[in-house]
């Protein structure tokens, strides 16, 4: 037999109680007599009452949930904005609802629309690429957006990030200092502004500072996973080549092994430095040199931000940039 539903009713009937009496016990109103808020909360626990969420969102208007779009739930960079997002949206009552895009045009497309038919209060972007369609629809949408971890090339939505430009320009000026003059760029695809804008800016600032020329053929583009790293690897090796940048984390930790595999030592043959300083970046051998962010906070502040924009509060810097570091481990000689 189905168990029915318990309502709000059934609980102001056995407590003896008005439902508005109910409702003020259930969201924490004082003006209730202590003994009435016992006999409320005592009936609360014999029914196992659970207050109707999306009732309460639409009398108030409001869904008390936050929608983000992840690209990749299995990567740690991601992960770590996420537990960013969710303490602060928990401080603040916010329930959160994750879906995954799979970096996928598509599938971003249907899970921004899932979320804003929800009726979320706010969405946090995760993703590297913002295409048309979806800046369209961004422009549109009544709900406020905040990128997480992401920068906005034209600058029409709230982020918080680090400055990539600056970040890779320091990481690869140290590889060039320890005397390598053949520095590859390895990334993600460059149609992604954090890759094709950003970090190659600053690779190529890098370049310019220390008197080298541009080279295309030290570019290599590729997609975020391991196994490209391990392929990568064995067309670096007998190169010229003596250091690489890295845009991610697993990436480079396949390039680190790949060319470990084939006998090239790390940091004397050829220097890495990664970029987002995940658990993988210190769980591999040699651990790998990186540039450090504030992941958790990332996330953190871009929650933070997102509540400011959902009541309306006033903003004085809608694009949010925190500070970077660069921590020398294995993968670099000094």
């Amino acid at each position: 037999m189905e168990k029915q539903t318990v309502t709000i009713y059934d609980v102001a009937r056995e407590a003896g109680v008005s439902m508005a009496t109910v409702s003020r016990v259930v969201n924490g109103n004082q003006n209730v007599k202590p003994a009435t808020r016992q006999r409320v909360n005592d009936v609360i626990d014999k029914l196992d009452y659970r207050p109707n969420a999306v009732a309460r969102g639409l009398a108030s208007k409001k869904s008390t949930t936050i929608g983000v779009i992840i690209p990749d739930v299995t990567n740690g960079y991601f992960a770590s904005l996420a537990r960013g997002i969710d303490d602060v949206a928990s401080m603040y009552k916010y329930n959160i609802i994750m879906e995954n895009s799979d970096e996928n045009d598509q599938k971003e497309m249907m899970v921004l629309n899932t979320l804003l038919a929800k009726q979320v209060d706010g969405i946090i972007f995760m993703g590297n690429r913002v295409n048309d369609k979806l800046r369209e629809e961004f422009s549109h949408s009544r709900t406020p957006i905040v990128f997480a971890g992401s920068v906005d090339d034209q600058e029409s939505v709230p982020s918080v990030s680090i400055d990539y430009v600056k970040s890779t320009e320091e990481a690869v000026s140290k590889l060039i200092a320890e005397g390598n003059k053949k520095v590859a760029f390895i990334s993600g695809s460059l149609s992604e502004p954090i890759n094709g804008q950003y970090r190659l800016a600053g690779y190529k600032e890098a370049l310019k500072k220390a008197g080298y020329k541009f080279d295309e053929k030290l570019i290599f583009e590729t997609d975020y996973s391991y196994e490209a790293g391990i392929k990568l690897a064995s067309q670096l090796k007998g190169t010229d080549i003596s250091a690489a940048f890295v845009g991610d984390d697993r990436l480079a930790a396949g390039v680190l092994n790949g060319l470990t595999d084939q006998g090239v030592k790390v940091p004397d043959e050829f220097a890495l430095i990664t970029s987002n300083d995940t658990q993988v970046a210190q769980l591999v051998r040699p651990q790998l040199t990186s540039i450090t962010q504030p992941l958790y906070d990332i996330g953190a502040v871009s929650m933070r931000l997102l509540t400011k924009l959902m009541n309306k509060e006033e903003i004085e810097e809608p694009t949010i940039t925190l500070p970077y570091g660069l921590d020398s481990r294995q993968t670099t000689k000094k």
